[in-house]
């Protein structure tokens, strides 16, 4: 089942880079309490994902908190230290969190996997962006296949 408004969003747990090394950071830790924007890649370093979703989630980042947004999270089925390496590719600093779900399990549990195996990437996740407030999904934008609208940072923005 996808995720949908007014779902709670799945208990799992996400890789992050912290200053030792790899760490983990659960799902509850990162959306109780707060307003967050999850953003979905197919992967990093691609072309669409690396010149324009992770970017305009940078340049709007102070946009986003000034409308309510306390943490901006990109996830891609990944592992840690490649989104580590993406993220200071594209200097995200600490306006996005660099989420790793190597395994996909989180994108399982949201219902939103993407069979990329055609292109040689093995099982990845959508482009979407979610809106979470305290746990729960408000607003959903899950990407048309080969798409890049209703996801991307202005979009969310002006839902916001």
């Amino acid at each position: 089942m996808t995720i949908a408004v007014g779902d709670k969003m799945p208990a799992g747990s996400f890789s992050v880079m912290g200053e030792s090394g790899p760490e983990q950071l659960s799902s509850e830790e990162l959306f109780a309490g707060k307003k967050v924007v999850l953003v979905s890649v197919p992967g990093a370093f691609t072309p669409t994902c690396s010149k324009g979703h992770l970017p305009g989630y940078i340049s709007n980042a102070d946009e986003l908190v000034g409308k309510g947004v306390d943490t901006i999270a990109c996830m891609a089925v990944n592992d840690v230290f490649v989104m580590d390496a993406w993220g200071k590719d594209r200097g995200v600093g600490d306006k996005v969190l660099m989420l790793a779900d190597g395994n996909g399990e989180y994108t399982a549990a949201l219902g939103l996997e993407l069979d990329a195996s055609g292109f040689g990437m093995g099982q990845r996740g959508q482009r979407f962006a979610i809106v979470v407030e305290d746990g729960t999904a408000t607003h959903v934008a899950v990407e048309e296949p080969g798409a890049f609208e209703v996801s991307k940072a202005e979009a969310i923005l002006a839902s916001l």
